[in-house]
């Protein structure tokens, strides 16, 4: 082999190595999850309560292709809440994708129950506790002021330390049927009162049919004082 060959094998040789997919540490698996957890961290400002971000293991045999620069993302319709999976992209100088997962923890304090509490029970302060429990796996509506449960009525039984949620209270009732009540007719440039008696229960803000001394039917809106608000 002559000596201008060998040079020719030689510069082939380098060339092809230059060309070998280049590994980077912007693609070890230790970056994604720091780069998760910072991007975590980042949507999750503003979030009330103690957070704490906990990011899945990202396979170390995984070879990723150098990347200039990474993008974290949440993949569409996806919360950053409870357990998930969060991608990165590499935007630029490669193109691959990796998800990793991500657990979200929070603990918010909450409205619970302070004892055995009965179905249909108006609440009292006294039925009531703030404790600090972990929510991302709770539904939503958790009330977190005893303020917003006092004086209403449970739909359901619970159990001591159960948080309350916004769906299983209701208002007291203002208007009772067969109740008599004042009834308030404005429109504009006007207000007539009269009395009729109720046809339904209500709340206050609640719809209510009301019969007058003529048997007439009307409809109008329960006030907090147990009147009736008709608009025309």
């Amino acid at each position: 082999m002559t000596r201008a060959t060998l040079a020719r094998l030689r510069r082939s040789i380098q060339l092809g190595l230059m060309l070998l997919p280049a590994f980077s540490a912007l693609a070890a698996p230790d970056t994604l999850r720091r780069e998760v957890e910072r991007f975590a961290y980042q949507q999750l400002a503003g979030q009330a309560g103690e957070i704490r971000v906990e990011v899945g293991s990202v396979d170390p045999g995984l070879r990723l292709p150098a990347c200039q620069r990474l993008q974290v993302f949440l993949p569409p319709g996806v919360r950053l809440w409870g357990s998930v999976n969060v991608g990165v992209r590499c935007a630029a100088g490669a193109n691959w994708t990796v998800y990793v997962p991500v657990t979200v923890r929070v603990q918010l304090p909450v409205v619970t129950a302070a004892r055995p509490l009965p179905a249909g029970r108006q609440l009292t302060r006294e039925d009531l506790v703030v404790q600090t429990q972990e929510v991302t796996e709770l539904p939503s509506g958790l009330l977190t002021d005893p303020a917003q449960a006092v004086g209403q009525t449970l739909n359901v039984g619970l159990l001591p330390g159960y948080p309350l949620r916004q769906d299983m209270l209701r208002a007291p009732l203002v208007i009772r049927q067969g109740q008599i009540v004042k009834l308030i007719a404005q429109g504009s440039g006007f207000s007539v009162s009269a009395e009729g008696r109720a046809l339904n229960n209500a709340s206050a803000g609640q719809s209510v049919q009301v019969r007058t001394a003529s048997g007439q039917t009307v409809s109008g809106v329960a006030r907090p004082d147990g009147s009736v608000e008709v608009s025309y």
